[in-house]
């Protein structure tokens, strides 16, 4: 368990908080690239780190991430006209640029008072499908992640995303809780209609053993872990690894990124690459999109985009949190309709910030106790001056697995490039 003390210091993440800072070292997914589909566009308005900023596509195809009032007068530039090579503030006319020069002042006869200022704007990427920001301080920027699905063709990277309401944590602790996807998960892997899909594959054998073996190492970019289960005299291994402070390397080559948009809201971003199938083109994307939840009509059906997310489609006690008690009455395990709707129905009935003062962990949380302790380290190493866990660092070799090996096989020769922490460096 963890005192409500740590608890608050590894949620929060608003400017100014130790975990804020953290996340401020790093780029962090800020939309996808498919919700800016035309050069003027419309603008959408973006929640990241507990900041309302505005992301536009201008009319040369560059994508602008501005703070989201005006700096004139505070009007939202989610209002505002995408036009020429910028947005305008429809209060007063003022025209800034995607990197913040201010343009024009129509209303201003000092034709020099655009040149005294601009507006706070954030560095952008666009790479993997999703357009990536910089928050925090410019001298402190990282090299731009270099996970392989963001230099890959297009065709072989999906790239989609979905809200859930709650603190990144609890999205977090789902994403290294293997044996959850025995029970949670176990009606869907029973089903007799999924597609014939890899990931579809790589999960079924889930079902045989509900209490894997979990085997957890600290690493010097967080932490990996081995869930281990007995099959058919086999041990079933699955890698996973978390990249600190939002990153996780999933075993079915997928990329799976937590981002805080608010303390109590969280983005989830799945990228699906592995270098060969082209995830990127139907029919694969649909069929990989419906096994994993994160098709439209799902993702609108539980509230999990930015056009419902405010609607009564949000899972809450009001609603029953959408779950289908005639069909769990029938034998479905949960009355929910898939993967990402079951993740998020257990993640967000514990509340916008899960209280963890009253928690009993067991061994099979090896690897969210760990993670608690990753976080928790990274953030008081940038309260004194430090910086955090995995700042800086290539990604580009490191990997979630999942192999099938002989009994006693030591699971971390798969990655020999997840360099260990040294026993005195270990988080206690």
């Amino acid at each position: 368990m963890l005192s409500r003390e740590d608890n608050e210091l590894m949620c929060r993440v608003g400017r100014g908080t130790p975990m804020g800072e953290v996340m401020r070292h790093f780029w962090m997914p800020a939309l996808l690239s498919s919700e800016l589909p035309e050069s003027g566009g419309d603008p959408v308005h973006v929640e990241l780190l507990n900041e309302n900023l505005v992301a536009f596509r201008d009319n040369n195809g560059r994508v602008g991430l501005l703070d989201e009032m005006c700096c004139h007068r505070g009007a939202s530039l989610t209002i505002g006209r995408v036009e020429n090579c910028g947005i305008r503030c429809i209060y007063h006319g003022w025209l800034f640029a995607a990197d913040g020069t201010v343009l024009e002042t129509p209303n201003v006869a000092d034709s020099q008072l655009k040149t005294r200022f601009k507006a706070k704007a954030y560095p952008v990427r666009e790479a993997g499908g999703v357009v990536w920001a910089y928050l925090g301080d410019a001298s402190k920027m990282p090299t731009f992640p270099d996970f392989p699905a963001l230099t890959a063709p297009k065709e072989k990277v999906l790239a989609t995303f979905g809200i859930f309401g709650c603190n990144y944590v609890q999205v977090l602790e789902g994403l290294l809780d293997s044996s959850h996807l025995s029970l949670l998960h176990q009606s869907q892997l029973r089903s007799t209609n999924l597609p014939d899909i890899a990931f579809v594959k790589k999960t079924s054998h889930m079902q045989f053993d509900m209490a894997p073996r979990i085997e957890v190492e600290e690493t010097e970019f967080g932490l990996h872990y081995g869930a281990i289960r007995q099959v058919d005299g086999q041990a079933e291994t699955n890698i996973t690894g978390f990249i600190s402070p939002c990153f996780i390397l999933n075993p079915n080559d997928m990329t799976l990124i937590t981002v805080p948009l608010t303390d109590e809201k969280t983005g989830f971003y799945l990228i699906a690459y592995d270098g060969e199938s082209r995830y990127g083109e139907e029919p694969l994307a649909s069929q990989h999109l419906k096994a994993t939840g994160f098709d439209l009509p799902t993702l609108e059906a539980f509230g999990m985009t930015r056009k419902t997310f405010d609607t009564v489609a949000r899972p809450r006690r009001a609603n029953g949190f959408n779950q289908d008690r005639v069909s769990v009455r029938a034998g479905h395990f949960t009355g929910l309709p898939g993967l990402t709707p079951e993740d998020l129905v257990v993640a967000v009935s514990s509340g916008g910030i899960r209280d963890r003062s009253t928690e009993h962990l067991s061994t099979a949380d090896a690897a969210i106790a760990k993670m608690y302790r990753v976080l928790l380290k990274s953030a008081r190493q940038v309260m004194q001056g430090d910086m955090p866990i995995a700042y800086g660092k290539s990604v580009a070799l490191l990997r979630g697995r999942r192999e099938k090996l002989p009994q006693g096989t030591d699971w971390r020769t798969l990655v020999p490039e997840h360099k260990p922490l040294s026993s005195q460096a270990q988080v206690a």
